[in-house]
């Protein structure tokens, strides 16, 4: 892919993936022989880090911000204890927002290569 393909991608993603990941992301779209346009349905694909704390603000007690970034065992757990009665969902605010970054740098990566 060209130089300036990556580039424009590379800005499209500082805020949905980890910037540790960047690195291995760039690598991986330079040596892809995929098109740019055929990246963009991907970048789509991935889940805003925003709504997903705002999901986890209001309805992270029903473990929804979890079943919606793949982790069902953790949904499952969070729905039948209440977030164990609160404490899991507040403790959630603080990590919904790297585990949805990194669960999207693990979905480009997993697409692209």
């Amino acid at each position: 892919m060209k130089q300036e393909d990556v580039n424009q991608i590379a800005m499209q993603l500082t805020q949905l993936v980890p910037p540790t990941d960047m690195y291995q992301i760039r690598k991986a779209l330079e040596e892809t022989t995929m098109e740019a346009q055929d990246i963009f349905p991907l970048i789509s694909a991935l889940k805003n880090p925003t709504t997903m704390l705002l999901i986890s603000i209001f309805i992270g007690i029903l473990g929804v911000d979890r079943f919606m970034l793949g982790d069902v065992g953790l949904g499952i757990g969070k729905l039948l204890t209440a977030g164990l009665c609160g404490i899991w969902a507040i403790v959630d605010w603080f990590l919904i927002v790297d585990a949805t970054k990194k669960k999207n740098a693990i979905f480009l990566l997993s697409n692209i290569s």
